[in-house]
Formats: C-alpha cells, structure tokens, sequence
C-alpha cells in the first residue's frame, strides 16, 4: 500500500486531537499538514493546543512543530498539500457543508467526523462492516460537483457505535422494532473534567438532536444503493432516549429489541451472529479494523466503560446482559469509545476502506 499524505481540519478540537494521536506511527497514513480556525494559524500546533491537549498520550513529535493553517483561507493551499482530509470541525452546518465541498472542488477527499453532510443525499455515511458498499455513492456525487478525485465521504453518530453494529447481524430474523438507551461520556461533547467540573455526580437526561440521529441515522445505514441513489430502510423502527453520564470516555447503550410473529430467534442464535459477523473491513485487514468486531460478556456485570472501552484499541464493540424481556422479546447491553470507534477511529477506518477500494 501506498503512503498516503493527511491532513487534519479542526486539528486543535478534541476529536481533531485524536485524529493526530491515531497518525503516528500509521502503516498507511503521514501526517503532513494541520488546519483549524484563524485564531489557532500560524503558530506550531504545540503551542495551538497550550492548555487545551485532552488526549492521555503526548503530542506526537510529528505534530509539534507543524505550523497550524486558516482551514478556510488557506484551503487551496492545504489541498496541494496532501492526498486527503479529516474534518472535525465546530462550526454552523451550513458553513460546514460549504467548507468540505470548498474542499472536495478542489479534489481534495474529505473524510468527516462532522454531521452537516451525513443527510446529503450522495454522500456516503459509511460504518465499514456494515455498509461499506455505499461509497459507490461518491461515483454520483463527483458527477454533482463535477470533479475527479474530490468528494466527501462522513461516518455516523458517535451514539450509534454500539447498538447499530449489534442489530445488525438479527435483522435477517425479520426485527419489528428496538428502544434504546444511551449513557454517553463528556468527551463527546469535546470535554474534560477539568473543563466541565458540573459533570462531576452528575447525569444530564437531554443530548441535543442525539435522540433524533440515534432514531434516523440507522435507517440510512442499513439502507440500499440502487441505480446510484440510496433507498432508506423502512424498519425496524427505533426510539431512543440519551443521557449525558459522568463518564470520561465510552458511550454505554440499554437496548430492547421485539421481532415479528414467529421470527424469534434463539439467544444461542444470537450469540453466534454476534460471534460470526465481520464485515469487508475485516475481509480485507484494514489497518484498524478489530479482529473480532463484536465481543460478548458472559459476566452479568460487564461490559463496564474502565474495563472494556479500549478492545481492540477502541475499535471493538462489547455486549453482555442478553436476557428474554417481559415487553420486548431480548434486551442487552453494549459499549463503544466514541473517540475512537464512534469518532476519529471510525473515520480512520472509513479512510482506509477508501483508500483499498481505490477511491482516494
């Protein structure tokens, strides 16, 4: 494989600091240059993030001392420069879509952590083993925007990482509908601790727009691409509610699930399609695809956030507690870490489908 030269918008955020710490020591990926807002260019990433570095891990040495870039007035600049980008940004959704299509016009590929794109029609909202064939997408959108290289690619909420990947392989059982419940850590909402000391003995029953994407978002990721358009699912159909927890990192899920009339499957069933799902990600040993992407507890008091949110370096989801339920037909449990699976960590992988499917 190729080496291939990254840039990260939005470098100087939290998810934008963890797409720095996933560059280094990359079998594929180098990371060449770095952008964010006006207030943060033209000083040495190091001093950009004084103050403000989140991650457990040091600066890269790679990243210190690249100059930090104005992502929207250097962007034809920042272009020339590398193969592709991230982009995690905190800006309005509207001037969102305009910066990554700025970018995708000037053929430069863009891999978004963001949501302002994620209900554009042609383009591909991608977890990779479950829908990797939708970046055939990106054929229409380059025809939309009229370039050859350039495009913009986004994965799905970060609340999602869990309880979508565990459905997924039961829905062949003919699944009704799903409730779900997110616990979702303060790192999803770019903080620390020390930055939100509230947060402390603290649980906050209301996410904005979170339950709307948990509900919405599935549908378009276990839809069908057919001539060149994606088809939404129709079902099953999904309501959710999610909490803010005070929780550092790992997004926990509460999940119940009803399947239709004499479709029920086994929990021996389940556990099996559990064990057995893989996806292209893993048919084709992409850098950081998990080996095994989903993982069960037997123990009834796992998965816990501490113990289970880095399998895998974060990249695998863990599941325990499935159980008959009394309303619905199963419940159970699942865990993600919404940094790394449910963000930057995703969209790495999502990259590196591209890349091996030859789309960058």
């Amino acid at each position: 494989m190729k080496e291939y030269r990254v840039g990260i918008i939005g470098a100087t955020g939290m998810v934008g600091q963890r797409f720095v710490t996933l560059m280094e020591g990359h079998p594929w990926f180098r990371l060449t240059a770095l952008a964010a807002s006006g207030r943060s260019a033209g000083k040495p990433y190091e001093e950009a993030v004084a103050g403000r570095w989140a991650m457990a891990a040091p600066i890269p040495e790679e990243a210190r001392g690249l100059t930090v870039l104005d992502a929207q007035a250097d962007a034809e600049k920042l272009a020339g420069m590398v193969d592709f980008v991230f982009c995690a940004v905190d800006m309005k959704k509207d001037e969102i879509r305009a910066l990554e299509e700025k970018y995708a016009r000037l053929e430069c590929p863009v891999v978004s952590n963001n949501s302002a794109h994620r209900w554009t029609e042609d383009v591909p909202m991608v977890v990779p083993e479950i829908n990797a064939d939708h970046i055939r997408l990106i054929d229409a959108q380059r025809k939309r925007l009229g370039t050859r290289r350039g495009f913009v690619a986004v994965k799905s909420n970060c609340s999602l990482q869990s309880y979508v990947p565990a459905l997924t392989p039961l829905l062949k059982y003919g699944m009704d509908r799903a409730l779900v419940c997110t616990y979702q850590a303060i790192s999803g909402a770019g903080k620390t601790f020390e930055r939100w000391p509230e947060m402390a003995d603290n649980c906050i029953p209301y996410i904005g727009g979170e339950e709307e994407k948990s509900e919405r978002e599935p549908m378009k990721l276990w839809g069908k691409v057919e001539d060149g358009r994606l088809v939404l699912a129709q079902g099953p159909a999904i309501t959710a509610q999610c909490f803010r927890v005070a929780c550092q990192d790992g997004h926990m899920a509460a999940c119940f699930m009803k399947f239709r009339e004499g479709r029920r499957p086994t929990e021996e069933q389940i556990r099996a399609d559990w064990a057995n799902f893989a996806g292209r990600a893993q048919e084709l040993g992409l850098p950081s695809a998990p080996k095994q992407f989903l993982h069960y507890f037997e123990e009834p008091e796992r998965p816990q956030t501490r113990l289970d949110r880095m399998l895998e370096n974060g990249m695998a989801v863990s599941i325990g507690r499935l159980r008959p339920d009394s309303q619905y037909d199963y419940k159970f449990v699942c865990l993600s870490h919404n940094t790394l699976r449910g963000a930057a960590g995703g969209a790495v992988l999502l990259a590196e489908l591209l890349c091996a499917e030859n789309y960058i």
